[in-house]
């Protein structure tokens, strides 16, 4: 019974969110996403875990966190221009970001090292994730050799200063860059749904997706079309997967093949008509928002703990962040550009969409994908480079 009634909330609450925004004003300055992390954070940490119902819907959460975001991945992708990418930009923005994180790391390597044994390595793993995401995380711990404990208190408080750092970008971040660096030119944001909703409709529908008419005649069919291609490609991308590296969860190359082919689908005549295909996957996407916030347990975090380590994780997201600021506007490299750059390294791609619906501009989100899945590539390299260098000095 708590797992059908789990499954209602992660599917409903959404729904009522944007609802709630369009009809609030208040609402929808704060956005459905950051709605649903506050909800899913008092929901598991107020009315969940203090009931004992935690453990029971592990389960649920692990499998639904999973499948929503690579179902959401290609169908997303389906509707995104991209002819008009610029692929100056995207190469530019990785390299500021490669850089700020190195150099932030490497800064932040001389100011918290404690003198105890192995810090070199959890350098590396901050390089490792914020380059590349949690697989290059987990590939790192063996390369390098860290112990068990070191390697999660790590990654514990990478996932919660993470948040934190999206909620800052989705809060108010976002507009504080934008008043310091260009802006891109995105009038056409949603291209593909100017015959159902005009650019100028989103000052009176919250600036909320196109949700309403997903379920109509004219476009069920299709969204359920998009769906079904969706599944297809996620198939396809596990399977290269398995054949390459034995695993079906090989994110670096279960993601590199579903990018592919959902650019390559894109292009399609019939693909192109599915107008809908991008609103019906940031709903999935704002049903695994609220999942992942639900998962956050504050209660079971210890902070006194390696002060020093926690510290260096916050300096190191933060100040790259902000390095990458500066490097933007030295090389005009425009704000959401520089914004979705930093979420694909320090995040990992699946966030993009989350973050270029907070910008109201999916003009990015395939730069911000491809820097992503390059980070996957270069982090273990990196990383491990990082380590041998700092040893050696």
């Amino acid at each position: 019974m708590i797992q059908i009634l789990s499954l209602l909330f992660y599917f409903v609450v959404p729904y009522l969110v944007i609802l709630l925004c369009r009809r609030y004003s208040v609402m929808n300055k704060i956005g459905e996403i950051l709605t649903l992390y506050i909800i899913g954070i008092i929901v598991s940490n107020v009315f969940v875990f203090p009931l004992g119902f935690g453990d029971s819907l592990k389960g649920i959460q692990d499998g639904l966190t999973s499948v929503m975001i690579l179902l959401a991945f290609p169908m997303i992708l389906f509707g995104c221009d991209f002819k008009n990418w610029k692929l100056k930009n995207a190469i530019a923005a990785l390299c500021i970001g490669l850089v700020s994180v190195l150099v932030v790391d490497v800064i932040g390597y001389y100011i918290f090292n404690d003198e105890q044994t192995g810090f070199e390595k959890i350098a590396g793993l901050l390089v490792g994730v914020y380059t590349g995401g949690t697989p290059n995380l987990a590939s790192l711990k063996i390369a390098l050799d860290v112990d068990a404990e070191t390697y999660i208190f790590v990654h514990t408080f990478d996932m919660i200063i993470s948040f934190v750092y999206l909620v800052f970008l989705m809060s108010f971040g976002i507009k504080i860059f934008r008043l310091f660096l260009r802006q891109q030119d995105n009038k056409t944001t949603r291209p593909r749904d100017s015959k159902t909703t005009r650019p100028q409709d989103h000052k009176t529908t919250s600036q909320s997706l196109a949700y309403s008419d997903i379920f109509t005649k004219r476009h069920f069919p299709k969204t359920l079309g998009a769906f079904g291609l969706a599944i297809l490609i996620v198939g396809v991308g596990m399977g290269v997967s398995f054949l390459i590296s034995g695993k079906v969860d090989n994110m670096l190359v279960l993601i590199l093949t579903m990018t592919t082919l959902s650019i390559a689908a894109s292009f399609l005549p019939f693909v192109r008509k599915m107008e809908k295909s991008y609103d019906a996957g940031m709903y999935l996407v704002l049903i695994f928002s609220l999942v992942v916030a639900t998962m956050v347990d504050i209660t079971a975090i210890d902070y006194k703990a390696g002060i020093n380590i926690i510290m260096y994780i916050a300096f190191v997201i933060f100040c790259s962040l902000i390095l990458s600021v500066i490097l933007a506007k030295i090389f005009k490299i425009d704000s959401d550009t520089m914004v979705i750059t930093s979420v694909a390294l320090v995040n990992s791609p699946l966030f993009v969409p989350m973050i270029a619906e907070s910008m109201k501009n999916k003009k990015v989100i395939i730069t911000g994908i491809t820097v992503g899945v390059i980070g996957y590539a270069v982090g273990n390299y990196l990383g491990i480079i990082v380590t041998q260098v700092l040893n050696a000095l």
